[in-house]
């Protein structure tokens, strides 16, 4: 049960100014290193915050018990990397700000998640299927993360490793079963990667940040991952009778700040206490 508002303690106008973003110190320069790792950082957390929002709206409307505890349950592990992305992201910044201020205080043109996750949900079919094509970039991802020069994002992705391995299993599995189901279920499954195929590519085009986090050897290039998510894409969808579609066009912008229109309806209800009650705490 949600509590009244006259359980939230607010913080006095000193605490509001201690959290306030950047509060006393210049942001981060352009170029620099630190703002590259920002960066890097916050895209692989506003990707986790995103997608698991988008899974949590699924709590209580999945279509049988089994599926809403699971879906719940993947939230609840995408929250919990982005909690450890963010929290470092914040670190790294020095601004003041924590994983809640960077998650709950920012506006959309401040997150640098792919496109993809904040797809709305559509049917459960094109949840799964947007699922499914994340974590087969996903688990390629943080295999190269563990290997970071940067021992706190290894460490990190070590961690995260564990819960996406069962995550693209459980995915990938549910792709098969429903694309090589029924012909309704087929067709559904079917729909939904010709819909969300225009916004896989994405996933894979680097910048000059990319590069400079690349060549550190702090986190691997964006394209570098493409042929170990074809393998793994293709191999699935032979197996569940899908035809993977021919077109090459990207949708880009989200991992430099320009998001679809669904993003600022998904903002609205995440962070709305916080904006009405910033830096309240429990």
């Amino acid at each position: 049960m949600a509590p009244a508002m006259s359980d939230i303690m607010t913080p006095d106008a000193a605490e509001l100014a201690k959290d306030a973003p950047g509060e006393g110190r210049a942001p981060l320069a352009e170029g620099t290193a630190e703002h590259d790792l920002f960066i890097g950082l916050a895209r692989l957390g506003d990707n986790t915050l995103i997608l698991g929002h988008r899974v949590s709206e699924w709590c209580g409307h999945s279509p049988v018990l089994e599926e809403d505890i699971a879906l719940a349950n993947m939230a609840l592990d995408l929250i919990g990397q982005t909690q450890l992305w963010l929290g470092l992201a914040g670190e790294v910044e020095g601004a003041g700000r924590d994983a809640d201020a960077l998650a709950f205080r920012r506006d959309a043109w401040d997150f640098r998640n792919i496109l993809l996750v904040e797809r709305p949900n559509g049917d459960f079919g094109q949840t799964l299927m947007r699922q499914f094509l994340f974590d087969a970039w996903h688990a390629p991802m943080l295999t190269a993360l563990e290997g970071s020069s940067d021992d706190r994002i290894a460490d990190i992705a070590r961690k995260a490793g564990k819960e996406v391995a069962y995550h693209i299993e459980r995915s990938a599995d549910l792709v098969i079963r429903l694309g090589d189901g029924t012909e309704e279920s087929r067709a559904r499954m079917q729909t939904a990667l010709d819909t969300l195929w225009p916004y896989v590519g994405e996933m894979f085009i680097g910048d000059v940040t990319d590069a400079r986090l690349a060549s550190a050897g702090i986190m691997p290039a964006p394209e570098s991952l493409r042929s170990a998510w074809d393998a793994s894409v293709d191999q699935v969808l032979a197996e569940a009778t899908l035809t993977r579609p021919e077109s090459t066009f990207a949708h880009k912008g989200g991992r430099q700040g320009r998001h679809t229109e669904h993003m600022g309806h998904l903002l609205a209800p995440m962070q709305w206490l916080q904006r009405a009650y910033p830096g309240a705490r429990w």
